[in-house]
């Protein structure tokens, strides 16, 4: 329902977030959220008709040409770009659906309850776990956890942010960190299978098979079940690119939707604009006088 406050949807409670989701499933839809880094391209993927805009801090990095792994590093600050990004562009142009703001939920400079408050605030309807350390492994991960900065950390975020009533919808790459979300109180999983595949600055090699992120996913899924069984469960990354891939792993997994940033914004941009730009240098001067 639109906001009395505002004239538009958000903010949404986290029960609304979570009844407009099950009203998409009863009528037998997908369930498509789009990570958005650009006014523009968030008004118009609502005109899409997806069911959830997701800000990300990579979506900047994104959109200015870079691969969406620069979001990770310390190019910026993740959770102010995120903030930044909501508050300027893309709440002021959405009309009606949620809008999940990117949290990172280890960043060791910010009291977390209180940056939550400012979150809600602006008019988010909910918070991702992005930059997530999840998709991190080996031995710095290990650092990571052992200093305090790790994936625990988010699994802290979601539980504040059950608590405050925001919604939200959390990335995990392994079964057990399904679960701790399932326990902290997560309403919807994303099966983050890697870096997405295609495109100018898409992987090629650092990623997985269809039938390893089918396999992957699924374990995912049956562990966040174990706990919760009316989560949502939403499928990312790796293979699963265009809306064909993503018609493969609806079929062979229970998933209920799809989360696409780069398949999504990065995707329709790197296309549309390459063939409109050669549309138009096809143009010649057939009038032209001729000497």
């Amino acid at each position: 329902m639109p906001n009395p406050w505002t004239g538009k949807g958000n903010p949404y409670t986290r029960q609304e977030v979570r009844d407009r989701l099950k009203n998409t499933l009863n009528q037998n839809k997908a369930i498509i959220a789009a990570g958005a880094g650009t006014g523009i391209s968030a008004k118009f993927i609502e005109k899409g008709g997806a069911d959830l805009i997701i800000i990300y801090n990579s979506g900047r990095f994104r959109m200015a040409g870079h691969g969406s792994t620069a979001g990770l590093m310390a190019y910026g600050d993740a959770n102010a770009v995120a903030m930044e990004i909501g508050e300027f562009e893309v709440l002021p142009v959405v009309e009606e659906i949620p809008v999940i703001c990117g949290v990172h939920g280890s960043d060791p400079r910010r009291r977390m309850w209180h940056h939550l408050l400012k979150v809600k605030e602006m008019g988010f309807s909910g918070i991702n776990n992005f930059p997530t350390h999840s998709i991190v492994d080996g031995h710095f991960r290990n650092v990571l956890e052992e200093t305090g900065m790790g994936f625990g950390k988010e699994v802290e975020m979601v539980q504040l942010a059950t608590k405050m009533d925001l919604f939200s919808i959390v990335y995990v790459a392994k079964p057990e960190e399904a679960r701790q979300m399932a326990e902290a109180g997560a309403d919807a999983i994303i099966a983050h299978v890697g870096t997405t595949v295609g495109g100018s600055i898409g992987v090629v090699e650092a990623t997985c098979t269809m039938d390893d992120a089918i396999a992957q996913t699924k374990k995912i899924m049956d562990a966040g079940r174990e706990i919760n069984p009316d989560i949502f469960f939403l499928t990312h990354g790796g293979p699963i690119n265009t809306p064909e891939d993503v018609r493969i792993i609806l079929d062979k997994t229970d998933a209920h939707g799809f989360v696409g940033a780069s398949s999504l914004e990065r995707m329709g941009v790197e296309a549309s604009l390459t063939n409109l730009t050669r549309e138009f240098k096809a143009l010649t001067l057939s009038n032209r006088n001729k000497s």
